[in-house]
C-alpha cells in the first residue's frame, strides 16, 4: 500500500501511464476496507489513462463477533437499520458528524501529496465513503473533475448548501437502491435535490435492490466517466 498523509492507500496504476493521467479516488463504506472497491478498477474504463486510489479508513470498528472493519468516522449503524426496518427513515441532513470534520483536512492533505491537479481528480465512494467524497468535493480548494455517489446520503446540509454554488455546472453521478435498509432512498433523494437546486448537473439513478452496487449501476457509472 502507498501511504499518503498517514492514510494507507491501495493503488492501481494506469495500464498506459502518462504524465497527464487522471486520478479516481474511491472511499469504502463503514466496516469495509481499502480492498472492498478494488474490483471497480477492472470494471470501470475511463477514456483517459487513470490511476485508481482506494484509501483505507483510519478507524477500526466492530462488524460482528470477532470481526472488525474500517471506517472514516463512527456511526450508529444499528440505529439506522432499526429506523429503516420500522419504515421511519432517520433524517440525516441535520447531522454533522464530528468525525467528518476531523478526517476532512487529512483527506485534503492526502490528495495534495498525490500531486495530481484537482481538475484531474474524480472523487467517489460507497455509503459512508460516498458522504466523505461529497464533502471533499464541496470543500476542495478547486473544483474536482467529477463526483460518484454510490448509495450515499445527505448530511451536514447547512454547511454543504452554500458550498454547492461554487460547483455550479459540475456533473455528478448518483445511484441508490430503492430497498436500501441501511441508508434510506429518501435520504438519497434529499441529497439529489440539494445538489441540483444548487446548480450541479446530475440525477439520482434508482435500482431495485438494497445497499449495494449492482452491475447495471457500474455500467452507468462507466458511462458517466466517459461523459466527463
Amino acid at each position: 500500500m502507498r501511504r499518503l498523509a498517514n492514510i494507507n492507500c491501495l493503488e492501481v496504476t494506469a495500464d498506459d501511464p502518462s504524465n497527464n493521467q487522471d486520478l479516481l479516488i474511491l472511499f469504502h463504506g463503514y466496516g469495509a476496507d481499502a480492498y472492498d472497491l478494488q474490483t471497480l478498477s477492472e470494471a470501470l474504463h475511463p477514456p483517459r489513462p487513470t490511476d485508481f486510489l482506494f484509501p483505507q479508513g483510519p478507524l477500526e470498528v466492530p462488524i460482528g463477533p470477532g470481526w472488525t472493519g474500517r471506517a472514516w468516522w463512527n456511526i450508529n449503524m444499528a440505529a439506522l437499520q432499526e429506523a429503516n426496518a420500522k419504515n421511519s427513515a432517520r433524517e440525516l441532513g441535520n447531522e454533522y458528524p464530528e468525525g467528518l470534520k476531523k478526517i476532512r483536512p487529512q483527506i485534503l492533505k492526502m490528495i495534495k501529496e498525490a500531486r495530481i491537479p484537482w481538475n484531474k481528480v474524480i472523487l467517489g465512494g460507497f455509503s459512508q465513503g460516498a458522504m466523505l467524497a461529497t464533502d471533499i468535493f464541496l470543500n476542495a480548494p478547486e473544483t474536482p473533475k467529477g463526483l460518484i455517489i454510490f448509495s450515499g446520503a445527505l448530511v451536514s446540509q447547512d454547511e454543504w448548501k452554500p458550498l454547492i454554488a461554487n460547483r455550479k455546472g459540475s456533473q455528478f453521478f448518483q445511484s441508490h437502491g430503492q430497498g436500501d435498509a441501511v441508508l434510506s432512498f429518501r435520504n438519497a433523494q434529499q441529497l439529489e435535490t440539494l445538489l441540483t437546486q444548487g446548480g450541479m448537473k446530475g440525477k439520482l439513478i434508482p435500482f431495485s435492490g438494497g445497499h449495494e452496487i449492482p452491475l447495471q449501476i457500474i455500467q452507468k457509472a462507466d458511462q458517466y466517466l466517459k461523459q466527463i
